[in-house]
């Protein structure tokens, strides 16, 4: 059957406004589309910009909560010094440093602080150059280089081996927990290694602190060797830095050093006086020689109830004879003494007994 011309026109013309209406609504919804692009390629220019490690930053307490911060001034150099870090922003990636900054805070990915202490503390010559303390910052939120901080807002992700670590602490606290099952060889093992990272530990700390009072007290210099191996929040390879910063503090006063001269020297004829001889030395090291093998030999078969197991059964008679046999000619000299005297008294009471019936019979 053939289908007449003027409903064919009619469906062309019904198809070809139906495609225009779709081309008008995809044109009207493209401007929102471009816009959660460009909000996810800040988001992801500010998660590049958070885990490089060319932006020096720190950690910092504000209203009660913890916040990696950075200083306006480092911003415009790590965006000067890495521009390939802009290539991600795609259009927008000409923006100067200060525009790309001030998108972040409207996109709240960065929030401007201040810190806490406005004022010097006595004997400081300037501001911490890292706060510990922020506050946010009351006026405009917009960037600024000079003595500007600003925080990150989101949460950072976590990198794999930080996943894989949150696997291995239960592991970890299991094997812990199961020390005492371990072969000998095992326990000699995991003792000796954490006793000698613990010795080594403590012997830094010690030479550290031995080596900044000496220099304090003859030099007047503030020396830390190994600075960072004591803070929170240090990368591996600021953790293990040896050399110190530069000393920007006041020299400290001829008194003040010769008072501590004083201090160390009677705290060290103290210890000198009062050490603890050679015998209360062995009894300490024989003691603790004694826990630690309590712990080494610890095995389920010296249990209790392996023990008892164990144990052979135990006739009281044959005890008792081996007993006697044990004890001596001494011992059994006393034994018989007592044996003696003991069926005496047998005999005497018993001749008083009969003495006692043949009277009550005489009486009746």
């Amino acid at each position: 059957m053939k289908k007449p011309v003027g409903a064919e026109k009619k469906r062309v013309k019904r198809s070809s406004g139906s495609a225009s209406t779709a081309a008008r609504d995809s044109g009207s919804d493209a401007p929102p589309r471009k816009q959660a692009v460009k909000k996810d390629l800040f988001q992801l220019f500010a998660e590049k910009v958070r885990d490089h490690k060319g932006l020096e930053s720190r950690w910092a307490v504000m209203e009660q909560a913890r916040v990696e911060y950075f200083r306006g001034k480092d911003f415009v150099s790590f965006i000067k010094n890495h521009p390939e870090c802009k290539e991600i922003l795609e259009e927008d990636k000409d923006l100067d440093t200060e525009d790309i900054a001030n998108v972040l805070l409207g996109k709240n990915l960065l929030v401007r602080c201040d810190r806490v202490t406005k004022t010097l503390r006595p004997g400081k010559k300037k501001l911490s150059t890292w706060p510990a303390h922020l506050e946010i910052f009351r006026d405009d939120q917009a960037f600024s280089e000079t003595d500007a901080f600003f925080a990150w807002t989101f949460e950072k992700r976590h990198p794999l081996w930080q996943t894989l670590l949150s696997f291995f602490w239960p592991v970890l606290t299991l094997a812990i927990c199961l020390f005492p099952v371990y072969p000998h060889r095992c326990k000699l093992i995991v003792l000796y290694s954490c006793a000698g990272i613990l010795l080594m530990i403590l012997s830094l700390l010690f030479v550290r602190a031995v080596a900044y009072g000496a220099m304090w007290i003859l030099l007047g210099k503030r020396v830390w060797f190994f600075p960072n191996i004591l803070a929170e929040e240090a990368t591996l390879k600021e953790l293990f830095r040896f050399w110190p910063k530069k000393d920007e503090e006041e020299p400290p006063k001829w008194t003040s050093r010769l008072f501590y001269t004083v201090v160390a020297v009677v705290v060290v004829m103290l210890l000198r006086r009062h050490a603890p001889d050679e015998a209360a030395r062995a009894r300490y090291q024989r003691r603790m020689s004694n826990i630690i093998d309590d712990v080494l030999e610890w095995s389920p078969k010296l249990a209790l109830s392996g023990l008892m197991e164990n144990q052979p059964p135990v006739n009281i008679t044959e005890a008792a004879n081996n007993s006697s046999d044990a004890a001596g000619p001494d011992h059994t000299e006393e034994a018989e003494a007592e044996a003696e005297a003991e069926a005496d008294l047998d005999e005497t009471q018993g001749e008083e007994e009969a003495e006692d019936w043949t009277n009550s019979d005489t009486k009746t």
